[in-house]
């Protein structure tokens, strides 16, 4: 029993280094999907993560159990992006049918609607949860991006962009970020009527903005473009720090990034299917791994671990190899 405990702790205390990044592999796959996983999110504070995909279907993962607890089928309306709210059993999603726009709010318990959001006339191409309240903050082809409380079925604000948005929210959900045209928008999400408090450019990028992200602590944040560019900038000074490139994205696809917890690294999908990391410090990229995907896949890293997960065909849990790691297989 000690031994296991001290294990316990030993990997507990592990850093995330390039070292541990380079051993990362599959541990545990879920391959029972009729469609791309176009979607997925983890929750903050449980070890649920919830994928939407192709073939209509929502599902709940106990990530520490190594279980699929649950399948909802959204046939009528499909189901394209989804995150969770504070409950680890309520979900947000939104439609995949090209004549419903709006934004659902779904009880996983007993797969009901909580309530509906309308609003977007076009394909909803960003959304964003503030983790802290319950607002949340949704863009779309229809070249708006809504501003929502969850317990409101009307949209509390309108920003009209020129181009596709990506939106986000920062963890304490003071500012939220509106990403298009080679620019990226901060706004103060208590007065974001004044408009934007500032903009910074990402280098003259105007492919269509995909995602933009902020680093668990608000200190960096992530754009991607469709050109295959994921550029990462000093959010309080918008400088860029350094541009990542990998093959572009089709129209119908979507170059994810996510930062790893503690905002050192950056891995993302590509437009051939890779998988790469790299490091915020050197802008170096220090793993790529070959999958047996040829579109990009959505990633995703879990909070507070040594994990991510990536979403394709399957859904992947990647984790260190510990057997690769020299400093740890020195201490047994």
């Amino acid at each position: 029993m000690v031994g296991t405990q001290q294990e316990r702790e030993e990997k507990v205390s592990l850093e995330l280094t390039e070292e541990i990044l380079q051993s990362m592999e599959t541990g545990m796959v879920f391959r029972d999907y009729n469609g791309r996983i176009s979607s997925m999110d983890f929750h903050k504070t449980s070890s649920y993560l919830v994928t939407a995909s192709d073939d209509e279907s929502i599902r709940l993962y106990d990530v520490a159990g190594a279980a699929c607890l649950k399948a909802i089928n959204s046939k009528k309306y499909g189901v394209d992006l989804v995150c969770f709210t504070s409950d680890p059993t309520t979900v947000l999603y939104s439609s995949k049918n090209g004549w419903d726009e709006s934004l659902r709010l779904l009880s996983l318990n007993d797969n009901k609607y909580l309530r509906y959001f309308k609003g977007h006339h076009d394909r909803v191409v960003s959304l964003s949860l503030c983790s802290r309240k319950e607002c949340f903050i949704s863009g779309s082809l229809d070249r708006t991006v809504l501003l929502w409380d969850q317990r409101a079925e009307k949209c509390q604000g309108l920003l009209r962009v020129q181009g596709r948005p990506a939106a986000a929210y920062d963890d304490q959900g003071i500012v939220f970020a509106i990403a298009f045209g080679g620019y990226i928008r901060m706004f103060d999400s208590r007065k974001y009527e004044k408009g934007p408090f500032d903009i910074f450019s990402v280098g003259g990028d105007v492919s269509d903005a995909n995602v933009v992200k902020f680093s668990n602590d608000g200190r960096l944040m992530l754009l991607t473009t469709m050109d295959g560019h994921i550029h990462v900038l000093d959010s309080f000074r918008g400088t860029l720090l350094s541009t990542y490139n990998v093959k572009p994205v089709s129209i119908n696809s979507t170059l994810e990034a996510s930062f790893s917890p503690e905002g050192k690294f950056v891995v993302s999908g590509s437009g051939d299917g890779r998988v790469h990391a790299w490091s915020v410090r050197s802008g170096k990229e220090v793993a790529s791994w070959v999958t047996y995907e040829t579109e990009p896949h959505v990633i995703k890293w879990a909070p507070g671990s040594l994990m991510f997960a990536t979403g394709s065909s399957e859904l992947s849990f990647w984790i260190p190899d510990l057997s690769k790691l020299a400093a740890y297989v020195g201490r047994k």
